[in-house]
C-alpha cells in the first residue's frame, strides 16, 4: 500500500451541556460539564501551511480558533442537542480545512466519537480491570512466565452509519454489555478463566470479541492495554499491536521563516507509537513479543531520545512528518506499518503504509 500522511491536531474546551434526547432520568440529560477535546485528522495538500513542515502547528491553530466559541459556554445555546456527535458535526462544518478524514469529540478521557465526512461514527469507550496472569508458553526465564499482574485497560470500538441522528451508540449500552465481562476479569487470575489459559493481550482481546460481537453487531475492534505503553487490537480476524514511548528531544525547523521562533533550537516531549501487524503465533499466543519490539527498536530510540533531532544524518527537516519517515527508514521491524508521532497532545503526524487500524485515545 502506498504511504499515507495524515496531520492531526486537537484543542480543549470547557463547557456545560444537557442532552434532552437521552431517556428520562439519564444523568447526561441534566445540566453538567466536561473538559472536551476536539480532534481533527486530515490529508493536507502540499502548500497548505505557511511553510513545509509547519502543517501541525497550522492545523492546531485552526482548530483552536474553531472551538474558541465553545469554551466556557452553555452548549445548548449553540446546539439544541450537544451530543459528542453533534459537536463533531459543528466543528466539521466550520473548520474550513481541506482533506478532512475525521473530526472527533472526546467528552471524557474514557469515551469519544469520531465522524468521517459521510457521518459514519466510530464510538469508543474505555474500561479498566485489575488482574494477575502468567504466560505458560514463553521461553524459560522470560519475565512473563512468572505470575504477575497489570491494571489492564480495554477499549470497545463500535462503528455505525449515523445518518441525521443526534446519537449513535449510547455509552450506557456499552457499559451494560461490558459489566458481566468485568465481573469475570476484575480481581482475578486470568489463567483460571476458561479460554484464557494463555492470556496474552491478543488472546484477551479475542476472548472479549467472541463474547460481545453476538450482542453488539456494530463492534469493530477490541483493544487491550497490557500496560500504559503497549497493547493489542482484534477485529474478529486480524491482530495488531502497538508500542508507545516518549522522546525528550531538541528540534529546529530549517524551513521555517527567518523570523519564526521555530527556526531556533527548541524541544518537545514527543509521543511515538509504533503499530505492527502480524499473524498470531498459535503456541505463544502473541503476534510479536513486546520485549522483542523494544529490543529491536532500542538502537533507533537511542539515536533520537535526548538528542538534537535536526542533526540526524539524512533527515530532511525536524518536523513530525520528516521525523516519522526517518524512523520508518531506520527501524528493523518488517511488521511495522504505521507510525504516530505527536509533538504535543493530539498534535502530530500519522504515517501509514498498511491497514490503518483503530484510532486510540490521545
Amino acid at each position: 500500500m502506498n504511504e499515507q500522511v495524515h496531520i492531526a491536531a486537537a484543542a480543549h474546551f470547557e463547557a456545560a451541556a444537557s442532552v434532552s434526547a437521552l431517556p428520562a432520568g439519564h444523568r447526561a440529560a441534566r445540566l453538567h460539564g466536561h473538559s472536551y477535546l476536539a480532534k481533527l485528522r486530515a490529508k493536507l495538500p502540499a502548500g497548505w501551511a505557511p511553510f513545509a513542515g509547519g502543517e501541525v502547528d497550522a492545523l492546531r491553530a485552526r482548530i483552536e480558533r474553531c472551538v474558541a466559541p465553545l469554551d466556557y459556554a452553555h452548549l445548548n445555546a449553540i446546539l439544541a442537542q450537544p451530543t459528542d456527535e453533534n459537536l463533531a458535526r459543528w466543528v466539521r462544518a466550520r473548520i474550513e480545512v481541506p482533506g478532512i478524514d475525521s473530526v472527533g469529540v472526546q467528552s471524557t478521557q474514557h469515551a469519544g466519537v469520531d465522524l468521517d465526512a459521510n457521518d459514519h461514527a466510530h464510538v469508543w469507550r474505555r474500561y479498566v480491570f485489575q488482574s494477575a496472569h502468567q504466560l505458560p508458553n514463553v521461553p524459560e526465564g522470560h519475565k512473563c512466565g512468572r505470575m504477575h499482574g497489570h491494571g489492564f485497560e480495554v477499549i470497545l470500538h463500535a462503528d455505525q452509519d449515523l445518518g441525521a441522528r443526534d446519537l449513535s451508540i449510547d455509552y450506557d449500552r456499552l457499559d451494560a454489555l461490558w459489566a458481566p465481562l468485568h465481573a469475570q476479569l476484575d480481581h482475578a487470575c486470568l489463567n483460571d478463566i476458561p479460554g484464557l489459559d494463555n492470556p496474552t493481550s491478543e488472546v484477551i482481546s479475542a476472548w472479549i470479541w467472541q463474547r460481545l460481537a453476538p450482542q453488539l453487531p456494530e463492534l469493530s475492534w477490541v483493544t487491550v492495554y497490557e500496560t500504559g505503553s503497549c497493547g493489542a487490537h482484534f477485529d474478529g480476524s486480524h491482530y495488531r499491536i502497538w508500542k508507545e514511548m516518549t522522546l525528550d528531544s531538541a528540534v529546529q525547523l530549517r524551513r521555517a521563516p527567518a523570523d519564526d521562533a521555530r527556526r531556533r533550537i527548541h524541544g518537545h516531549t514527543f509521543t511515538l507509537r509504533l503499530h505492527l501487524h502480524a499473524p498470531l503465533d498459535a503456541v505463544l499466543g502473541w503476534t510479536i513479543d513486546f520485549g522483542d519490539v523494544k529490543e529491536l527498536f532500542t538502537p533507533v530510540f537511542q539515536r533520537i531520545d535526548h538528542h538534537p533531532l535536526h542533526e540526524l544524518p539524512g533527515l530532511e527537516d525536524a518536523d513530525c512528518v520528516s521525523l516519522a519517515r526517518w524512523i520508518r527508514a531506520h527501524t528493523p521491524l518488517p511488521q511495522l506499518d504505521r507510525i504516530d508521532l505527536y509533538q504535543t497532545r493530539g498534535c502530530g503526524a500519522i504515517l501509514s503504509w498498511g491497514e490503518s487500524g483503530p484510532a486510540l485515545p490521545i
